[in-house]
């Protein structure tokens, strides 16, 4: 599995190179003003990132789930935190989000493996 992650993080980079590359002013300043919304504000980075992930979950993009599940891996998100955000998207996007919920509770597993602990059944939140 965890050549899965690897693959989707290769892919993300080298075609996000090659559509930045292409020179399209838009589709340039879209991707900036991603960037510049999820760095730290009023809200920090790893609020705007758990924000981002239950978002899409609810509207079940399984690229963006796995993107938001690693950069809030990278902001030191607890599981406890992850599953009350996982929590909130159930609620928010009702039945139709657990299969996306499945998966995204499997790459939170790949993520933690890959940095060397697997996920625990219970963690309590700082």
């Amino acid at each position: 599995m965890g050549d899965r992650l690897a693959e989707f993080e290769r892919f993300r980079e080298e075609l996000n190179r090659r559509i930045l590359e292409a020179g399209n002013l838009e589709i340039n300043r879209f991707f900036a003003l991603d960037r510049a919304v999820y760095e730290s504000g009023a809200l920090p980075a790893r609020t705007k990132e758990l924000l981002g992930l239950v978002a899409s979950l609810v509207l079940r993009c399984d690229d963006c789930v796995t993107y938001h599940i690693v950069r809030c891996h990278d902001e030191g998100v607890s599981d406890a935190e992850f599953f009350e955000a996982f929590g909130v998207a159930l609620l928010v996007g009702g039945s139709i989000t657990i299969p996306h919920l499945r998966r995204a509770v499997a790459t939170l597993g790949e993520v933690r493996a890959r940095a060397g602990r697997e996920t625990p059944a219970k963690e309590t939140a700082p």
